[in-house]
């Protein structure tokens, strides 16, 4: 072999050996991307769950991406409510068409707590044609409190669906959940005597089953026996003395038929048996400032945003309240909270 020729050779063979060290010393990149991105994810996720500033913008960036997981969008799409814009619609919107029939569910959910009544049956009546059942079922419900009005055009379609939402859960006998399920679409449907029929056999199945219990006083309330109503309700709360959602049920029962001063101790007991439900202090709260009890109603709010800094519904109602008795200050202080968390909140563009 000639000189250069064996020069040519070597350097080479160099070059070659150099290229391999590099790559087998460099770093892999892989992991340090894959655990980056779980942690911008997480991160997200705790910003927005929190109400901390910036929640939205980092919700709505993690939605845009093309790579998370069917759970992690679901996840996700749990806190959207929270953040409305026009931003948050389109992407709830768009994962109406997701793959995932998870992820399609979850976006449900969202555009129920972002949109009005007649714009959420816009948006959601093509999914009662979904190839997926459980979507379909989904969508559904969330359709199932609108008046023939609201649903327009999606009203026989949605008709359809509930006959097939009632066939299906006609196929489970023995389960209790889904009998429930299915007696509260009969009550819905103002369907009595069959709501009474299945109600029993949830009671034999399931003695313990309270949800049962509270379908089956507002069944009684719906023909007019309300006396026994009651008596259920009390030997019901003499059994479970500790059940918040009992007690809940009972402030509730009150509200419905006038009785708002009584409401406030089942409705105050509910709340000291489980302090992190917001529904139940929400509820508590409102019915203080209908007795206008203004600084305990405000005092609860307080309490709710203090727990759940995110919640959006009890911040709005709680501007309201200090509006109405001229704490300014507070209300601006909310506020500002308010825009830190979602810039983009209607509440804030429409000059509340």
């Amino acid at each position: 072999m000639s000189q250069p020729r064996r020069y040519l050779v070597v350097s080479l063979l160099s070059a070659l050996i150099a290229v391999g060290l590099w790559y087998w010393m460099r770093p892999a990149p892989t992991t340090v991307t894959s655990s980056s991105v779980s942690y911008s994810y997480s991160s997200a996720l705790e910003q927005a769950h929190n109400g901390q500033p910036g929640a939205a913008r980092v919700l709505y960036q993690q939605l845009a991406r093309t790579d998370l997981s069917d759970i992690r969008r679901a996840s996700l799409h749990a806190e959207l409510p929270h953040y409305p814009s026009p931003r948050a619609l389109k992407l709830a919107d768009g994962d109406l068409q997701n793959p995932s029939p998870l992820v399609r569910k979850a976006a449900i959910q969202s555009i129920a707590g972002l949109v009005p009544n007649a714009q959420r049956t816009q948006l959601l009546g093509p999914l009662l044609d979904d190839p997926e059942q459980s979507v379909r079922f989904a969508a559904a419900r969330a359709l199932l409190g609108l008046s023939p009005d609201e649903q327009g055009l999606y009203f026989g379609p949605l008709q359809h669906v509930i006959d097939e939402y009632e066939r299906e859960l006609k196929t489970q006998p023995e389960d209790p959940q889904a009998l429930a399920q299915l007696a509260r679409l009969y009550l819905h449907e103002g369907q009595l005597n069959e709501a009474q029929a299945v109600l029993e056999k949830v009671s034999a199945l399931d003695p313990e089953n309270l949800k049962a219990v509270v379908a089956q006083i507002e069944l009684l309330d719906k023909r007019g026996k309300t006396d026994q109503a009651n008596a259920l309700l009390a030997k019901q709360l003499k059994a479970h003395p500790d059940s918040a959602y009992l007690q809940h049920a009972l402030g509730i029962w009150l509200l419905n038929h006038g009785q708002t001063e009584y409401a406030l101790l089942g409705l105050a007991k509910a709340v000291e048996l489980e302090p992190e439900n917001s529904d139940y202090r929400y509820k508590l709260a409102i019915a203080l400032h209908d007795l206008e009890q203004l600084e305990p109603a405000q005092h609860q709010l307080e309490e709710l945003l203090q727990r759940q800094p995110a919640n959006r519904k009890a911040r709005l109602l709680l501007i309201r309240y200090w509006n109405e008795t001229g704490q300014i200050q507070n209300v601006q202080v909310l506020l500002a909270q308010l825009e830190q968390q979602n810039p983009d909140d209607p509440a804030l563009q429409q000059g509340l």
